[in-house]
Order: C-alpha cells, then sequence, then structure tokens
C-alpha cells in the first residue's frame, strides 16, 4: 500500500532535480489536514475534475459553436487532448505529472460560453470594471466562485497550480501582485509545458476541425511546407488510404513532429544552462519551454493560415457576431433587472458588485445555457 510519504519518496528518487516537488508547495490558502494517500497535486486534480466549472466545459466551444455539429472540438475535448499531449512531455523530461495534469485540467475553466468571442463581448462591457480574461477568471472560479466546502470558499488548490492558471501563456502582467502569485517569478517549467501543449492542441485540431467544416481547403494547406513533408511521407508509406485516415495520420505525425522537437529543444536548454532546480528555473530571465528555432519556422505559416482562413472565415465572424449579440444583451437585462438572476446568484451581489456578479454568471455559461436564457427572455413564446 502507497501512503502520501512513499508518493513523496518516488518523487524524490524518479523526477528530476529541476521537477516541481509535491512536498516543495507553496501550501494552500487555508489549511488542511494532508491526506493520506494521496499528494497535494493529485488532490489538486481530482478536486477540478469534480468541479461544477469542468463539467461545464463540455458544453463550451472553441472555434465552431455548440449547435454547428457534434463532431467539432468542445472545451472539454480540447482540456483533455492538452492534458494527453502535456503528460506525455512531462514524463519524458522527468517532470511531475500530477502537477501538469491539474494545471492542464484547470487552463480553461474560466472561459466563456462561444469561445474568444464570448471573451471579447465580457471585456467590452466589463472595460470600466477591471476587464475580463479568462485566465483571471479561471483563478476566481477555483478561488471563490466553486462552492463545496464549508470549511472555505473554492477549490483551496495548491500555490503552483493556481500560478499555473493564472500564468498560463504570456496573458500576465509582470510586476502586477495577483492574489500573492509572484509575477516577477517565471512559471515552473510543468506550467510551460502545458503552455506549449496547450498551443499543439489547438493548433493542430483546429485545423482537423477546419478541414471537417470545409472552411479550410487542402489546396491551401499544400503551400505549407511543414504539411507537404509530413504528407510526402505518409505518401511514400501508404500507398491506398482513404482520406478520412489521412487526415487522421497527417494531424498525428503534426503532433508528434512539434511534441519530438519541444522535449529535445528543452533538454537541451536544460543541459546547457545546469538547471539543478525548481527555483533556478523560476529566476531564470526567459521561459525554458520553447521550439527550436527551426520548428518556429516551419509552424509560423501554419498558423498564419489558421488565422487568416479559419478564425477570419466569413462563417466564423458570423458566429462570432452573433455570440457578442447574445451575450451583450443578456449582460444588459441582467444589469436593468437583477431580480431576473437566480436567488444564488443575487445573493453575492452586495459583496462583489452587481456587474463583476453579472460577468461571473454569464461567463459561467455554457453555450446552449446562454442560448435557452436568451429565449426565454426574448421570445415572446418561450417559457421562462
Amino acid at each position: 500500500m502507497l501512503n502520501q510519504k512513499d508518493i513523496e519518496n518516488f518523487e524524490n528518487n524518479f523526477l528530476a532535480p529541476y521537477a516541481m516537488k509535491s512536498h516543495n508547495t507553496r501550501g494552500r490558502i487555508h489549511k488542511e489536514p494532508e491526506h493520506p494517500y494521496r499528494s497535494n497535486y493529485q488532490r489538486d486534480r481530482d478536486r477540478i475534475i469534480h468541479s461544477a466549472a469542468f463539467r461545464r466545459l463540455e458544453y463550451k466551444t472553441q472555434v465552431f459553436v455548440n449547435h454547428e455539429g457534434d463532431y467539432y472540438r468542445t472545451r472539454l475535448t480540447h482540456t483533455l487532448e492538452v492534458a494527453q499531449i502535456a503528460r506525455t512531455i512531462a514524463f519524458a523530461l522527468r517532470l511531475n505529472i500530477d502537477l501538469v495534469e491539474a494545471i492542464a485540467l484547470a487552463h480553461d475553466l474560466g472561459h466563456t460560453p462561444f469561445g474568444h468571442s464570448g471573451e471579447d463581448a465580457l471585456n467590452e462591457l466589463m472595460a470600466k470594471s477591471g476587464g475580463f480574461n479568462h485566465n483571471l477568471q479561471g483563478l476566481r472560479v477555483v478561488d471563490i466562485l466553486e462552492e463545496r466546502y464549508p470549511e472555505f470558499p473554492g477549490l483551496n488548490l495548491t500555490w503552483e497550480v493556481r500560478e499555473g492558471i493564472v500564468k498560463h501563456s504570456s496573458a500576465f502582467d509582470k510586476g502586477v501582485d495577483i492574489r500573492g502569485l509572484a509575477p516577477d517569478e517565471m512559471p515552473t517549467l510543468e506550467t510551460q509545458i502545458v503552455d506549449i501543449a496547450d498551443e499543439i492542441a489547438y493548433d493542430n485540431h483546429d485545423l482537423d476541425d477546419g478541414i471537417t467544416s470545409g472552411l479550410l481547403k487542402e489546396s491551401d494547406l499544400e503551400k505549407l511546407q511543414i504539411w507537404n513533408n509530413i504528407c510526402r511521407k505518409i505518401s511514400q508509406k501508404y500507398a491506398k488510404i482513404d482520406y478520412q485516415e489521412r487526415k487522421y495520420l497527417i494531424i498525428r505525425a503534426l503532433i508528434d513532429m512539434q511534441v519530438t522537437d519541444l522535449i529535445q529543444e528543452i533538454e537541451k536548454k536544460i543541459k546547457k544552462l545546469d538547471l539543478k532546480s525548481h527555483l533556478e528555473i523560476k529566476k531564470y530571465a526567459k521561459k525554458i519551454a520553447s521550439f527550436s528555432s527551426e520548428m518556429l519556422k516551419l509552424r509560423k505559416p501554419l498558423r498564419e493560415l489558421l488565422m487568416d482562413k479559419l478564425y477570419h472565415h466569413y462563417r466564423v465572424i458570423r458566429m462570432s457576431a452573433k455570440a457578442k449579440r447574445f451575450l451583450k444583451e443578456l449582460f444588459n437585462v441582467y444589469m436593468d433587472i437583477p431580480t431576473a438572476l437566480p436567488p444564488g446568484i443575487q445573493k453575492r451581489i452586495p459583496a462583489d458588485g452587481r456587474r463583476r456578479v453579472v460577468c461571473d454568471y454569464i461567463a459561467g455559461m455554457t453555450d446552449r445555457y446562454a442560448l435557452d436564457e436568451y429565449k426565454k427572455l426574448f421570445d415572446p413564446y418561450e417559457k421562462v
């Protein structure tokens, strides 16, 4: 039988010296007794999985809104894909897989319905009240909005997981103290690889969804060196495969190529810099996790193509415009008539203010819940 002390001994013996060990955590906001059979980061992972915000990711979308089709990625499937990629990288580098998984599973908890268009709408509406940022909202979700324990608000996650949520990607402002999360320090290497796993996942899976939707044409992709290199190898190995199998193999190869490059590049940097502890990672002036210069050159045209042909496609622009209109109109109704909010939401207004409470409520909605609310409030024949 393994207990918590055995897990800590395993981390000390197996993990790399620069990995973040669970017993070195800076702790939780609210003191709690340790769990006998789980590490700190295992507990965080489990709390995230059982949260209401995590379940809602199933009906929050990436690029294509919920009713466009069942095939397309949702925030939940994307989150699981990020966790899988990040775990692979972490295992190869002997990092703390439990911490990586917890951060990966939590990294999108603050996202709004309708993807980035929903975030843009709330940011505009909250411009004079602190704005809206999905990373900061994710921290607000796990620190305050989840109500699961009588002893404290939120999920009471460890410092490192909370830091991973706030410092996800480049969205945090250095020098600005966010609930004591050391903004002048680099994030742990575990956080850094989740960031790039996120990039790998959404680039390649948006590519997959874009091809499936017909918004991306293979004739556009054939202009890219990275696409052609992989297509050539697949054609040489498999002379007769159908279109779907070929697409799957290409997407898989793209992900594998980038993950391999990332692992090798991080390993080179760690050896070159002779990094010996997680503290040296955090004190280093730049992020350690990055692709090689060759891979960055190959990825750049692919990302530009996604931006030009998919994210700026007229159908996606229409979806975004419609989603923004829905959320803005819902926001205005709740601001004008706060008693239209559910009683449990209304009770937070004295402490947090009407505007922030309305923002929290809308940010927590799924796509279909937001659409249902819109119909209830604006369709005269819909039951409320």
